[in-house]
């Protein structure tokens, strides 16, 4: 027998052997043993992490085959907000992003890297004292789901950090792919077993494993793990360039693809999307274009982010995969909020390894300028997840062709009129309307609005079906008893989903706006509709004109949100909402309340102390903007080290020039 100081010291060989193996084989792609011998390293420990479990630790390579299920994800707030990129698919786009931010940074040329876009689910990992100790997925860009367990198992994932020296803290961001070859290799598994294949694309397969409840099932999946940007980093230096963070990543032990290239300009950046798109089907691995980055990390702190996206960084996307196929007839589908849309029903084709059956004709004004009709030949293109659509019809000589197609003037679903409003065409049923309930049920009950954990998609349409749900406010009727008679409940999952139910109650009002469905009113406008009138009544109430005065909120917006509220059949609804104790909860502060609200601040050179963005939020969450130019209209100008231009406008304009110091004593302490 060992002794408890031998165990430890064999405990910490097999880790370090075994990490070592997993570098080579997942990362290097140069294994040095074979499979057996890689299994009785890892069944050694395993043996005596069973021993002695009070010596097993996260960062242990046996954590990677999986811990027992979870109830459910918890959420997980990001340490920095996981940003979304701007698209385009133009080189004339790219050009003239290009030429914005040598403007901006006042340069005749700039250096970019260009590197592949992931088509797969984006992470933050988080490491403290090189150790990983949560992962996340994007969620909203500031809270996802806490993935950790899963994440784990993933063998290019490094559980401790290599290199010196280890930051106390960093957050890693990446992208969870499942390769190629390992979906063709999960498919071959599944039908072996006698179940049913997994739909393409990989993406979403990837998205599945990853939201397992149970890691174990995670483990089998094969995916991996590429890292391409260090979003904090505390304890040691921050890299100077993009270049310089993935060179940082690799000593650390990540996975860094090495399709990418250090760009002298736009033009070079341009040349590599070219060539990287003729390669694409060669790729082990899904892309969907190139990220087109500013390499300084000091010159993206200048020219700094929107509210959703940088402005240093461009998405060059491929052109969408495209086929030929025919047009076997046209239906009409109806949305969540009412919108009835044309689409074509196709003689199966392979775009892209994904059989398509149906397409999107968005519109009746689209249809009719495409003049697609049943028996047609037409040109598809499917881009990710959307659902494709119809390019174009291809003439046939010759070809006798159907009837032109017109928009139904009853709903397919409820019979309820149909309205014209602009090229799109709505049904006037409302909830009442099946489609509309349906989907407009499980929108209430998402994430995002009332977060009704349980009430899932399945369970709505049991609901509605069996007639227990005919608006969203009989979810806070339902009973036990109710419960009992669909299949798949029992005592205590009937009572765990009626204890979420009574919780959802108590309810931000931005949520519940939200919740609501409105159409153009997304969680973004709904926050700022809550902070703006605090309270329902007041946003039930508010004019166009007085909408239209927010910030971000147009003519547009503002009609949803007046139609909405002056809709009878709508304001029962809510009215019976709040009859059921629904009480939605007004924001902490109101938007004119915050000690900057209204102030715009520019900043301008490097600033100490704080990172631009954390900066642009501090200001944000105060109530102020920030904005990237200075005018009269600017209240401050926020002067880091070598401010340049922006500075020297301030100043011949008669702007207040804040130091950083005197910039943070305007910001009271978090």
């Amino acid at each position: 027998m060992m002794d408890r100081k031998s165990v430890e010291k064999r405990i910490e060989k097999l880790r370090e052997q075994i990490e070592r193996h997993d570098r080579l084989y997942y990362i290097d792609n140069a294994p040095r043993i074979s499979d057996a011998s890689y299994d009785e390293l890892l069944r050694e420990l395993e043996k005596l992490e069973e021993t002695f479990p009070e010596l097993v630790s996260d960062d242990s390579p046996t954590r990677r085959v999986g811990a027992p299920p979870r109830s459910s994800l918890p959420p997980a707030r990001h340490l920095m907000p996981m940003l979304s990129l701007d698209s385009t698919t133009s080189a004339d786009d790219a050009r003239a992003f290009d030429e914005r931010l040598r403007k901006a940074l006042e340069r005749d040329r700039i250096a970019y890297t260009a590197e592949p876009k992931f088509d797969g689910l984006s992470l933050e990992l988080v490491y403290e004292n090189g150790v990983l100790t949560r992962a996340a997925t994007r969620g909203d860009g500031t809270t996802g789901e806490d993935v950790t367990p899963n994440v784990r198992t993933i063998r290019s994932v490094p559980l401790r950090l290599r290199g010196e020296p280890v930051p106390s803290l960093m957050s890693v961001r990446g992208e969870a792919l499942l390769p190629l070859d390992g979906f063709r290799e999960l498919n071959r598994r599944m039908t072996e077993r006698g179940g049913p294949p997994v739909a393409p694309p990989p993406r979403n397969a990837a998205a599945g494993a990853l939201r397992q409840l149970d890691s174990r099932i995670t483990a089998s999946r094969p995916l991996t793990f590429f890292a391409y940007e260090i979003m904090k980093i505390e304890g040691a230096q921050t890299p100077a360039s993009h270049a310089g963070e993935l060179a940082a990543l690799t000593g650390h032990g990540f996975l860094i693809d090495y399709h990418w290239k250090e760009c002298k300009g736009i033009d070079e950046a341009i040349e590599f999307h070219a060539r990287l798109a003729a390669a694409r089907e060669a790729l082990p691995f899904e892309i969907d274009g190139v990220v087109i980055a500013v390499d300084s990390k000091r010159d993206r702190e200048s020219v700094g982010t929107r509210s959703r996206s940088p402005r240093w960084a461009l998405a060059l996307k491929f052109e969408p995969r495209r086929e030929i196929t025919d047009v076997e007839d046209i239906v009409v589908g109806v949305g969540r909020t009412g919108k009835l849309t044309p689409v074509a029903l196709l003689k199966p084709v392979d775009v892209g390894g994904v059989t398509v059956s149906r397409a999107t004709l968005h519109n009746a004004r689209d249809l009719e300028r495409k003049d697609v009709r049943t028996g047609d030949r037409v040109r598809i293109e499917r881009a990710g997840d959307v659902i494709p659509a119809v390019i174009e019809r291809i003439e046939i000589a010759g070809q006798k062709r159907g009837e032109p197609f017109s928009m139904p003037a009853q709903c397919p679903v409820c019979g309820s009129p149909v309205e014209a409003d602009g090229a799109n065409h709505y049904c006037t049923g409302g909830l009442s309307c099946p489609a509309q309930l349906k989907r407009g049920i499980m929108h209430f009950a998402s994430k995002g609005a009332f977060d009704i954990e349980g009430l899932g998609d399945r369970t709505v349409e049991s609901m509605v079906d069996l007639g227990m749900l005919g608006s969203v406010a009989d979810i806070f009727r339902l009973e036990k008893e109710n419960l009992l008679e669909i299949e798949g409940f029992a005592e205590r999952s009937a009572a765990n989903l009626l204890e979420a139910v009574e919780r959802s109650k108590d309810i931000a009002l931005s949520r519940f706006v939200y919740a609501m469905g409105i159409r153009n009113v997304g969680e973004h406008v709904a926050g700022l509709l809550a902070m703006h009138y605090g309270s329902l009544d007041a946003i039930a109430s508010a004019p166009s004109d007085e909408l239209i005065s927010i910030r971000a909120i147009g003519p547009e917006v503002a009609a949803s949100v007046t139609g909405f509220f002056s809709n009878e059949r709508n304001r029962k609804t809510v009215d019976d909402l709040l009859a059921q104790g629904v009480a939605p909860r007004p924001p902490e502060r109101m938007a004119a309340d915050l000690p900057l609200a209204g102030k715009a601040f520019v900043f301008t050179g490097a600033l100490e102390g704080i990172t631009r963005n954390e900066a642009k939020i501090r200001v944000q969450a105060l109530g102020g903007r920030v904005s990237s130019s200075v005018s009269a209209k600017t209240d401050y100008v926020v002067a880091g080290i070598d401010p340049g231009s922006k500075y020297e406008k301030a100043v011949r304009l008669g702007v207040t020039v804040l130091s950083i110091d005197e910039f943070l004593e305007l910001l009271p302490d978090k």
